[in-house]
């Protein structure tokens, strides 16, 4: 896979760390859990969406763009990411943010990725759950157009094949990142929710015939819609880089047991995640994708899933800036005197 045929600019840390938390597998008594630090991409905290942006800005430029249009969920890790590189390459960013959890909270609503968004200087405007959000972006597009701007629009999570090159090239950075430590990866795990990640690291993996399978943690749909938006995106990035019909539905897992009430609502098993892994690891994860994506792992290792003597690579997609939106749900101690 020669990816470098594809336009993309440079702005991630990279390659990010693939580290052993062994802390947490000698808690969990299970496989040796590894973790492949995808939240010190750089940008904005960081974060998986920092890699689909290295190409879908790229692209944006190429095509003469002087407007950046996204959407996403209140606390998006995508829409903060976005906004923030839209900031450093001068381009104006109009962000649509959809309320899917209706919850009237101050901080969730102004505090975490949404103080993030306007600090880099994004318009942001909310539109009401279930909303069609590409036709809106769509409609938003077609105003700017008519005011003599050059808009591009950017899906939900960076989630189309040119997105879902970031994650091809994580693949192959995991590879070989693999390859110099000597290390035999059994599983990879991971939360997912628009698509582009998992449907990028299928593409990379299938097509590298690396034989690491993929295990993606619902944290929105349920399985079959979720495992079907995967497999048709993965097909599409697979066909964009010229792999032709690599990608099987049997290539394509998902556990969808950790989504809860719905996207964006705490569980108990996320809240349990993310105060584990903290005070093992030292290592913050977030309440939407990563924390529900390690408590799905968490609780497969618990029922024996994994043979003890595997290695799981967990991929952490970043976030910790929406901790900040949630601080009442880890119940946490105040002040002592």
């Amino acid at each position: 896979m020669h990816l470098s045929r594809f336009p993309r600019l440079r702005f991630a840390h990279l390659p990010t760390p693939l580290e052993p938390l062994d802390n947490l597998s000698g808690r969990l008594g299970g496989p040796r859990i590894w973790i492949k630090r995808d939240d010190c991409t750089g940008l904005a905290t960081g974060g998986n969406k920092t890699r689909k942006l290295e190409f879908l800005m790229a692209d944006a430029l190429e095509k003469g763009a002087n407007t950046i249009i996204t959407q996403g969920a209140t606390q998006s890790n995508h829409v903060r990411q976005t906004a923030a590189i839209a900031a450093k390459l001068r381009l104006a960013c109009h962000i649509l943010l959809e309320d899917r959890t209706e919850s009237k909270d101050a901080t969730y609503n102004f505090n975490g990725n949404v103080l993030l968004d306007r600090l880099y200087g994004a318009t942001v405007s909310k539109r009401s759950g279930a909303t069609d959000m590409n036709l809106e972006m769509e409609i938003s597009a077609e105003t700017l157009r008519g005011e003599g701007k050059k808009p591009y629009v950017i899906p939900g999570g960076g989630s189309n094949p040119i997105g879902a090159l970031g994650y091809v090239n994580a693949a192959l950075e995991l590879v070989g990142q693999a390859n110099d430590m000597g290390l035999v990866i059994d599983h990879v795990v991971h939360a997912t929710g628009s698509a582009g990640t998992q449907a990028g690291l299928l593409a990379g993996l299938v097509g590298s015939r690396s034989d690491i399978p993929v295990l993606g943690i619902g944290v929105r749909a349920p399985r079959e819609k979720q495992e079907h938006s995967v497999f048709a995106l993965a097909q599409q990035t697979a066909e964009y880089i010229g792999l032709g019909d690599v990608i099987r539905k049997e290539d394509v897992s998902a556990n969808c047991d950790y989504v809860g009430d719905g996207y964006g609502i705490p569980t108990e098993g996320m809240v349990e995640a993310v105060k584990l892994v903290a005070r093992t690891e030292s290592i913050l994860l977030d309440p939407v994708y990563s924390g529900k994506g390690m408590a799905g792992l968490i609780d497969l290792v618990r029922k024996d899933h994994f043979a003890s003597d595997r290695n799981v690579v967990f991929l952490h997609t970043g976030g910790s800036a929406a901790l900040f939106g949630y601080p009442d749900c880890f119940d946490l101690p105040g002040y002592q005197a």
